[in-house]
């Protein structure tokens, strides 16, 4: 140990002893405060490593910084060739999600628990690179007996934050250990920041790259949707684009959840989700709509759909699926669609595929787990069933247009098919109408045309 050291050294013992000691940086007198005030003591603790192997591969897939993991390891690279040294990637919440370096350190570092899963942040670790970073905001080094821990006073930690270009919030820090016998290396610090400051860069570029695919991915056909008052918000907030411009403000505050929502100034607005993880559709609603999804299937190879009052034809097989999911209002697994719509060889991908397609129709209306849909709906093979007791005869067989979706081969369309058609044939039967019979028998009920309402 250097001089520099012995002196840190006799400073820590000093202040851990309840003595002040003015060769002590302000900062780091403050860190240790706030640690001992949370309970944290110098000798009797080693940080929590609450996340086992699988879930730091969890939450490293769904993580930003998962995108700039390889550019800093590969920055890093030359430095990380010297022994002793470890590179360290951490969440905004202080746990470590990724490391690199020589083998020998790693395994002698986990006897301190720098290892993958372990939460360095100030409450439960103390004064170190990355939880003093998070804190404080901005790069920070911490020299030997500056950490607050006596288990890690062997090191030295430079630390940087990464931040998120567009929202300016904390992703993690980017920390560099050495070891402190040779002093602290006074270049390790500004070579983590400039790092960092590259690893923003890359963010910043790939959010503007996400941000033009948005644009051409949604913003035609959404437009050709709905054609006034919608935007396409991006999973962070941004308002990718808005038509008309400027009717949203250029980031939206509110939660991003889907459904009705109201915004500060009382404008109502229907959020939906355009992927599993986003963008976001918002519309306004200027017009008063029953909310009801409408569905006809009657005497029709391929369906028609009808939401916020604007009709879409449906494929086939999306026509199969909406019947199916009008007709079981409680929902359906995917298996349970897959066994209804494919049969025995259906299989869920093929089901969650087709879900995702169908949600650029019915937006937030298709909830999952389980796949059902949302709000009011109709049917008019469903209604036509409902009236069949109570209805005038004429009328039921004027809405009889045809079988339901005369040409599906879908187990669970076939089956509503025949119930519905075998209760009508009954009651012609039943009520001995003769004008009601000679019509039943003459309607082409295999009728294939593709008339939307």
């Amino acid at each position: 140990m250097d001089a520099e050291g012995r002196r840190l050294a006799r400073a820590r013992d000093q202040a851990l002893s309840g003595v002040e000691s003015r060769r002590v940086r302000a900062a780091v007198r403050a860190s240790w405060d706030r640690a001992r005030s949370n309970g944290v003591h110098p000798d009797r603790h080693l940080p929590p490593v609450p996340l086992a192997e699988d879930d730091v591969r969890e939450v490293r897939r769904d993580h930003p910084l998962a995108r700039v993991w390889p550019l800093v390891e590969k920055t890093m690279q030359p430095v990380l060739s010297e022994p002793g040294r470890i590179l360290f990637l951490s969440d905004a919440a202080g746990h470590l999600l990724w490391t690199s370096g020589e083998r020998p350190t790693l395994r002698e570092a986990e006897r301190v628990h720098l290892v993958p899963g372990a939460r360095w942040s100030e409450d439960t670790a103390g004064t170190s690179g990355v939880g003093t970073t998070l804190v404080l905001g901005h790069a920070f080094q911490v020299r030997g007996a500056e950490h607050y821990l006596s288990a890690a006073t062997e090191y030295t930690c430079s630390a940087a934050p990464i931040h998120d270009p567009v929202t300016g919030a904390a992703l993690g820090a980017l920390n560099l250990t050495t070891g402190s016998l040779g002093g602290a290396d006074r270049l390790a610090l500004s070579l983590v920041m400039s790092t960092a400051r590259l690893a923003e860069a890359q963010l910043r570029d790939l959010a503007h790259r996400q941000h033009a695919e948005l644009q051409g991915r949604y913003v035609r056909r959404l437009a050709s949707r709905v054609g006034s008052h919608s935007a396409v918000v991006a999973p962070d907030g941004r308002v990718v684009h808005a038509d008309p411009a400027g009717w949203l403000p250029e980031r939206w505050f509110l939660p991003l959840c889907e459904g009705p929502a109201v915004l500060p100034d009382g404008r109502s607005v229907v959020i939906e989700r355009l992927t599993v993880n986003g963008p976001f559709f918002v519309m306004a609603q200027e017009v008063e709509v029953d909310g009801a999804v409408v569905f006809g299937g009657l005497g029709l190879d391929r369906g028609w759909l009808r939401v916020d009052g604007v009709a879409h034809e449906l494929t086939m097989r999306h026509s199969e699926f909406l019947a199916v999911l009008c007709a079981w209002p409680g929902g359906l697994t995917a298996e349970g669609v897959a066994r209804e719509v494919y049969g025995a060889s259906g299989k869920t991908v093929t089901v969650r595929a087709e879900m995702t397609r169908l949600r650029r129709v019915l937006g937030y209306r298709l909830a999952s787990e389980p796949y059902r849909l949302v709000g009011p709906v109709r049917a008019d093979f469903l209604d036509l069933e409902q009236d069949l007791s109570s209805g005038s005869l004429g009328g039921l067989l004027d809405r009889y247009r045809g079988p339901l979706l005369p040409r599906s081969s879908a187990p669970g369309v076939v089956e509503l098919r025949a119930r519905l058609h075998e209760r009508l044939r009954g009651r012609v039967m039943a009520e001995g109408d003769t004008d009601a019979v000679i019509r039943w028998l003459a309607a082409p009920h295999g009728r294939s045309d593709r008339t939307t309402p």
